[in-house]
């Protein structure tokens, strides 16, 4: 693998762990260098860092806080 890419992924230590856990990414990269912004994309959608993923947590988060506020008010009455 190109020196540059090793250090770019050595600074990024998400990148690095998804390399590690999907290896086929290495040799990916060892033949095609450009390849390196579809692995920064493929990162993020596996560990769920994409706008949608985040807009589902936070939705997630305010449907668990609107379910605690129903359950305390009828907890109330």
């Amino acid at each position: 693998m190109r020196k540059e890419i090793v250090e770019y992924l050595n600074r990024n230590p998400q990148l690095h762990q998804f390399l590690r856990e999907q290896p086929n990414w290495y040799r990916r990269l060892s033949r095609n260098p450009q390849d390196l912004q579809q692995l920064e994309i493929s990162s993020m959608h596996y560990y769920k860092k994409t706008f949608p993923h985040q807009v589902e947590k936070f939705s997630n988060g305010v449907q668990m806080a609107s379910m605690l506020m129903s359950m305390f008010q009828s907890m109330n009455n």
